[in-house]
């Protein structure tokens, strides 16, 4: 399998380290391991203190799918298989995919969700995101004109990177019963699940509202731990969960012992972690808000509504990527052109 060039990955590789200010991260301010520790329970310390560098059980450490059993309605152990995020978007589309088949994505997205599916031999239309009054939008009636005979697999993305944006829980459920009704898989990426900005407005994962859905999930995003490297897949389909693990003999085999550990601890901190983030991301979107309204004749603000990024427009007349590149040179600091994701339009990422 060959893919082309990761944009996004070879932008951050090329400033990330290297600017002093990096305004356009997408996971949450990283803990230390000490800091981390404050949070472990009597058993979690002591898990810690005891650990073996060994392998580990392929599907994840049973304590630790425990755990993330907790975070769903309808979702078992034995439905749940641990991974790097990256890593599960590699394997889910291996498994459920094959020469041929069609796919939907949304659109802009994290590049291997739509990269992966061209390199597989499948043909893969666009579902946009489209930069409306303030905020972002999404047409469920491009997304049912766009599916036909051949369409296998939705793939979608709540709360979205880079935008921000987030569905209601009345068109998340038109989404699924479409995708029902139709006899699609969904790839569900929830990477940012749990930092809705309004607790009303959250919203359950898809592995617990459609059996033929697939959802992803982990530490990186809204737990702040995005060295860990530990994420999963979970389904009501324990069929390709099964599909799963075995295309993990292909890849990892199994997680990093400490890092499980880790996630065990951060994941039974879940409230003081995610209301951590959250504190953050709100006041920094205040200061991002406050900021692009002093100048809205170089910039179109659309606030987030969920997640740690925004999408803003530069409507100044200056290509998005000379803008970038000016900013780094000039301020050493980096933002995300647009331009990584392949999306039309002069915008840039924040976070």
């Amino acid at each position: 399998m060959q893919c082309n060039e990761f944009k996004l990955e070879r932008y951050f590789a090329k400033y990330e380290f290297n600017v002093q200010y990096l305004l356009s991260a997408s996971d949450c301010e990283s803990l230390t391991i000490a800091e981390l520790l404050e949070y472990a329970d009597a058993q979690g310390k002591a898990m810690w203190k005891d650990l073996k560098l060994g392998y580990t059980d392929s599907t994840g450490h049973p304590a630790l799918r425990e755990e993330i059993a907790r975070l769903y309605q309808k979702i078992s152990v034995n439905d749940i298989l641990v991974i790097t995020p990256e890593e599960g978007i590699l394997i889910a589309l291996n498994c459920i995919l094959k020469p041929g088949d069609g796919v939907i994505a949304i659109d802009p997205a994290y590049q291997s969700l739509q990269e992966i599916p061209r390199t597989l031999g499948c043909k893969v239309t666009s579902w946009p995101l489209e930069a409306g009054d303030g905020q972002w939008l999404l047409d469920l009636n491009k997304l049912e004109s766009s599916i036909d005979s051949q369409t296998k697999l939705l793939i979608i993305n709540f709360p979205h990177n880079p935008t921000g944006f987030l569905p209601s829980r009345e068109l998340l459920t038109e989404i699924v019963n479409l995708a029902r009704q139709k006899g699609l898989y969904i790839l569900s990426d929830e990477m940012y699940w749990w930092s809705e900005h309004e607790a009303a407005d959250h919203l359950p994962a898809v592995a617990d509202l459609y059996e033929k859905g697939l959802s992803l999930f982990g530490m990186s995003k809204t737990f702040g731990l995005p060295g860990l490297r530990i994420g999963w897949l979970a389904s009501q389909d324990q069929t390709l969960i099964k599909q799963c693990c075995g295309f993990k003999d292909y890849t990892t085999i199994c997680s990093s012992a400490p890092s499980e550990v880790l996630a065990i601890i951060g994941l039974r901190a879940k409230e003081q972690l995610i209301s951590r983030s959250l504190s953050l991301i709100l006041q920094n979107k205040q200061l991002a808000g406050d900021f692009f309204g002093r100048f809205p004749e170089i910039f179109r603000w659309l606030a987030p509504k969920a997640g740690s990024t925004a999408f803003p427009e530069l409507i100044a007349g200056i290509p998005v990527d000379k803008f970038c590149e000016d900013v780094v040179l000039k301020m050493n600091l980096m933002i995300l052109p647009g331009t990584v994701f392949d999306f039309t339009g002069n915008h840039f990422r924040v976070g």
